[in-house]
């Protein structure tokens, strides 16, 4: 089997590659061309690894590398993942994380349309929700652009699927974390900030909303979900969540408990660290994928918590050696 993953250097494509090698793929991986490489998260695997240029805003090299690999499968990874961002470069976040799920999916559409093909939908559609917990059929209310992005996304996949006859899944995967986070996203945020504490680099955490709550997993969890998705018969959206919703400040407690400190001692608000529009309450209703495809998720929250606080204060230790 022959798997092309887009993203593959961020978080979920090197779980994903990692699970597809394990499998006995021929995994390859698009990238851009760039002038500063960022391999870190896959540089285990890089050897094992076909790289490909290619840009989701750049339909004819998308065709030309479906038309060259010949992939079994294509998972849309890339795209403008930091949702503060979106505020600043709503025009860059809507042609990657929309228009260019569509190039993707155009190209699948004019060069094979047997391939099967996973876009990376996202629990940021929900918004301000309409329904606790969210389910597939739950409606959407974006509160930013980069979920009003992946509100197109996830809706042009549906119509590729149903006027085409492609095997297209939308995974609307809630918050997963892992110690290959970026140090942008709080979690990440958070576990590098009680490190670095913990080792006398730091006396301080600023922090956003405190009280917004998620329904956060392990992204390894997640991954296979997205191969599972296109294991099935039939292709569809799924759900892939824990069903259990955490506070930000639940986050911190747990992970300045785990290290034996108080967190009330180090950590402060900043309102620079605000949303301009807060989503509030996310947490994800997985049944369908459970009962369809059999997946479980195999980390809860303590543990998801404790690896990655584990995994920075061992990096933080290694670097001083």
């Amino acid at each position: 089997m022959r798997a092309l993953i887009t993203g593959i250097t961020g978080q979920d494509g090197s779980y994903l590659a990692e699970l597809l090698l394990e499998k006995g793929y021929e995994v390859f991986g698009m990238v851009r061309r760039s002038s500063t490489e960022t391999f870190e998260r896959i540089k285990h695997t890089r050897d094992k690894i076909s790289f490909v240029q290619a840009d989701l805003l750049d339909q004819l090299s998308l065709v030309t590398i479906i038309d060259e690999i010949k992939p079994d499968e294509v998972y849309n990874l890339a795209a403008q993942s930091f949702v503060p961002t979106s505020w600043s470069q709503p025009m860059l976040t809507g042609e990657f994380n929309a228009l260019g799920v569509t190039k993707m999916l155009e190209a699948i559409r004019l060069v094979n349309k047997k391939i099967r093909f996973y876009q990376a939908s996202s629990s940021e559609m929900f918004g301000k929700v309409r329904e606790v917990p969210q389910k597939e059929t739950t409606p959407f209310y974006p509160r930013s652009p980069y979920g009003v992005a992946k509100v197109y996304g996830h809706w042009i996949t549906v119509n590729y699927r149903e006027s085409y006859g492609i095997h297209a899944n939308s995974g609307i995967l809630f918050n997963h974390e892992s110690p290959r986070r970026g140090l942008e996203f709080v979690t990440r945020k958070i576990t590098d900030g009680v490190a670095r504490i913990k080792r006398g680099l730091a006396d301080k955490l600023a922090l956003g909303n405190l009280d917004a709550k998620r329904d956060w997993g392990f992204a390894g969890d997640y991954v296979r979900a997205m191969w599972m998705m296109l294991q099935q018969e039939k292709p569809g959206d799924f759900v892939i969540s824990t069903g259990q919703s955490h506070s930000v400040r639940d986050f911190v407690t747990e992970a300045f408990t785990y290290v034996d400190l108080d967190w009330e001692k180090y950590v402060t608000t900043d309102p620079r660290f605000m949303r301009p529009a807060e989503v509030d309450f996310l947490v994800g209703d997985s049944t369908r994928a459970r009962t369809i495809m059999g997946w479980e998720p195999k980390h809860d929250f303590k543990d998801l918590v404790r690896m990655m606080v584990d995994a920075d204060l061992k990096r933080l230790e290694e670097r001083k050696n």
